[in-house]
């Protein structure tokens, strides 16, 4: 998930400095969204691996 966010950002910052802005601005905002999420899983899987194993 952080692979093709970073994948994006790259997109978005080659795009970029082509002067494409409708292309960078929706792999920018792509990438944005692929962090919150990659965020939010990385979170979660922290909170749920230290909990105790349920016998």
């Amino acid at each position: 998930m952080l692979y093709y966010s970073i994948v994006f950002l790259v997109i978005a910052l080659i795009a970029a400095a082509l002067g494409f802005g409708g292309i960078a601005g929706t792999a920018t905002g792509i990438a944005k969204l692929l962090f919150l999420v990659f965020l939010v899983l990385f979170v979660v899987s922290l909170v749920l691996g230290r909990r105790p194993p349920v016998s």
